[in-house]
């Protein structure tokens, strides 16, 4: 679903190069769309953000709201405008592609491979979902007042709402939280300040040197790596550049391991929603070392990739519905 024709033809002919893909339909705004989608059915949709009579987000929420279906933004706004993408994710969009240019003929070949994978992992996607709307216990609850706790949270695909849900949970007197969500560094700033103004606990983009404080967040940057590591009896955070592991820069598998190595016992792992292997294996490493380790279930995660194979490994302690994520988490810190 794109206004310009040339993007729509350049998207069918990128889409069908992989014979995995069907293109089923195109469509120049939302009522085309509408109409199209109710009788073909796909099983995924690429969607445009700034379209006629309706924009892509407006669109999207009425979509998700009467038929659920797997939504992958393809925008040369969403590279621009984070908060657009934000809006789109929130509004229920698996994922998105930043078209490169305003030719799109000039990015084809920079956004080929990734938009074929995009499309191919919101096939997997579960969109009719419905997050439970749980009473949030943590705040009447209490977490000692210790600085050598530590929580390590790892998520993808989806894991911009899911962190939403947790992290809204968590009470101002939580030990401070690391985390990596894979998304591209343009975005995280936007991410940051719009969960730091919806929780009780700080957030920010975590800066290499950065020591810990309780009661904070701290997000990895995109493009570069985050790991743990302890001065006397404060921990700090160091940031760097490294090649992809498992997949993936910043990697959930270097912060988990580094947090293995230095918090030990000490420290609590999360994993969420996501698609791929990352963060399985530091996982199992935390879990090794003595930490406390909790998968999101299957039937709240949109992918549930991630923590299946953090499961399959043995690295999971317990395996816990997204709305009850903070509650058992200050339960667990609790005792």
């Amino acid at each position: 679903m794109d206004d310009s024709a040339t993007a729509r033809h350049i998207l069918r002919e990128i889409l069908e190069s992989d014979k995995r893909i069907e293109v089923v339909g195109l469509a120049a705004d939302a009522f085309i769309a509408r109409d199209m989608i109710i009788e073909l059915k796909p099983n995924v949709v690429c969607l445009d953000v700034e379209m006629p009579r309706m924009d892509g987000v407006t669109f999207l929420q009425k979509l998700m709201t009467y038929f659920p279906t797997p939504v992958v933004m393809v925008s040369s706004l969403t590279r621009k405008s984070a908060q657009v993408t934000l809006d789109a994710l929130e509004a229920g969009a698996i994922d998105y592609v930043a078209k490169p240019h305003s030719n799109i003929y000039d990015g084809k070949d920079e956004i080929h491979d990734e938009l074929i994978q995009k499309v191919i992992d919101a096939s997997y996607a579960r969109v009719q979902k419905i997050i439970p709307h749980t009473t949030i216990l943590s705040n009447r609850l209490s977490i000692a007042e210790t600085t050598n706790k530590v929580i390590a949270i790892g998520s993808s695909t989806g894991g911009t709402e899911a962190l939403k849900v947790v992290l809204r949970g968590m009470p101002k007197n939580s030990p401070a939280i690391v985390i990596v969500q894979h998304m591209p560094d343009s975005f995280i700033g936007s991410f940051a300040a719009r969960l730091d103004s919806l929780c009780e606990i700080d957030v920010k983009v975590a800066k290499n040197g950065d020591f810990l404080t309780m009661g904070t967040a701290y997000i990895a940057q995109g493009g570069l790596h985050m790991v743990l590591r302890r001065s006397g009896a404060r921990y700090f955070v160091e940031i760097g550049e490294g090649r992809r592991v498992s997949g993936h820069c910043p990697s959930v598998d270097v912060l988990f391991n580094s947090v293995s190595k230095v918090a030990g016992a000490n420290a609590l792992g999360i994993i969420l929603t996501g698609m791929g292997s990352d963060g399985a294996k530091g996982m199992f490493n935390m879990h090794q070392a003595g930490a406390k380790t909790i998968a999101q279930s299957e039937e709240t995660c949109v992918v549930f990739g991630m923590p299946k194979e953090a499961i399959k490994l043995g690295a999971v302690d317990s395996v816990v519905p997204l709305g009850e994520i903070s509650n058992v988490v200050v339960s667990k810190l609790s005792h």
